[in-house]
């Protein structure tokens, strides 16, 4: 789950990381009230969980309460990379003498963590591994020892930090990575960490994502989702505890186990290349339990998918077995009754698979064909999505 910048920046401040005032606004004039009981030179940012807020207007300086709230007028409502802005934060100033850039992330390739650091913050990390691969220091952290005092004061050497700037820094490393650890993210990152001309190091701006299925563990993290930002259709799947991610194309997916999903989504998109181009419109994995109700579940999502022109059901029999999955379909079509109403392609194998093809076809319904393997569902699949575009 990616955190707003303000709620980074409240996590950064629980733990003693140093952060500037930052008050959260909807309108103009709360963005005025702000501005006003910050005092001074304030920032107006665009909360927007993409880059580039900068560059398509969405942070503006200001130096009065009536420049700050002329600023939220101008980035309240603006689309950055396709998401409107519908909150700002109001942040204080800083007269900043140097931009440094740190992160911790999991390392997924070796297992691990990783630090990258720099003394060339405030351009997009992507760009600055690109232009000057050199300026970035990238330092394996051990999981069980993690980033203490030396750790941090290695990463802040490694990076090029000035001898008098690095004790100051690796304080602000430990604490960085005590977020980390203590909210199990998967990324915390500073950019811009800044040093002011008073010699104040500052978390400036902020990134945090946290590990969704560390969730048990923080029950507190729920109230840092954003429902109103969710797809609604992803919304829905986690309401009842669907694996589903949605995608561009027009033949919904259901299968059982991740790896069997992820391979119907290679050749429906295969067999789609003879039928109009046709894509799979998502991933959604019903797990072990293919029950009645968790199979209308997962076909009340997808055909809630506009589009959506067909539906590939690919299930491998194991533990469930094909007649309980046959019969969950069968149910699931029952219960949705006029909402199921674009054509199914179902292909069983495994334990079971003789008892679950009969019951289908007993059943007869209207919407349901029988495929005997995976390519023969996709293509079928695919054929009935280009036919209804």
């Amino acid at each position: 789950m990616d955190l707003y910048e303000y709620q980074a920046r409240d996590l950064f401040e629980q733990y003693g990381v140093p952060v500037l005032p930052g008050i959260i606004a909807d309108t103009p004039e709360e963005v005025r009230a702000a501005a006003e009981k910050i005092g001074g030179v304030v920032v107006v940012k665009a909360q927007v969980k993409v880059g580039g807020r900068g560059k398509a207007g969405g942070v503006k300086v200001a130096k009065t309460p009536d420049e700050a709230e002329e600023a939220a007028k101008a980035i309240l409502g603006l689309d950055i990379k396709g998401h409107t802005v519908g909150r700002v934060m109001v942040a204080g100033g800083a007269r900043i003498a140097q931009e440094f850039y740190f992160s911790v992330l999991l390392d997924r390739a070796n297992r691990s963590y990783l630090s990258l650091t720099s003394v060339e913050g405030g351009m997009e990390i992507e760009q600055l591994a690109v232009e000057k691969p050199e300026a970035l220091a990238r330092i394996e952290v051990d999981p069980i020892t993690g980033i203490d005092n030396d750790k941090a004061r290695e990463i802040a050497t490694a990076a090029g930090f000035p001898a008098e700037l690095v004790d100051k820094v690796a304080d602000v490393f430990v604490k960085l990575y005590a977020v980390y650890t203590g909210e199990d993210a998967t990324l915390v990152e500073v950019n811009p960490l800044v040093l002011t001309e008073e010699g104040d190091i500052i978390a400036l701006d902020g990134k945090v994502t946290l590990d969704e299925n560390a969730g048990f563990r923080h029950p507190n993290h729920a109230e840092l989702e954003d429902a109103a930002a969710a797809d609604p259709l992803e919304a829905k799947a986690k309401e009842n505890d669907l694996n589903y991610v949605k995608l561009d194309g027009s033949v919904g997916v259901i299968g059982n186990g991740a790896g069997l999903v992820m391979s119907t989504l290679d050749v429906v998109a295969y067999a789609g290349e003879n039928h109009g181009g046709v894509k799979p419109a998502n991933f959604l994995d019903i797990g072990g339990g293919a029950s009645a109700a968790v199979m209308a579940a997962g076909l009340d999502v997808i055909l809630g998918d506009e589009q959506v022109k067909s539906v590939f059901v690919n299930v491998f029999g194991g533990i469930t077995a094909c007649d309980a999955v046959a019969n969950g379909i069968v149910g699931a079509l029952e219960s949705l009754g006029d909402s199921a109403n674009k054509p199914l392609v179902v292909r069983l194998d495994g334990n079971k698979v003789d008892e679950g093809r009969r019951i289908l076809t007993e059943a007869n319904h209207p919407l349901v064909t029988l495929a005997a393997t995976m390519d023969e569902g996709a293509a079928k699949a695919a054929e009935l999505a280009n036919a209804a575009k």
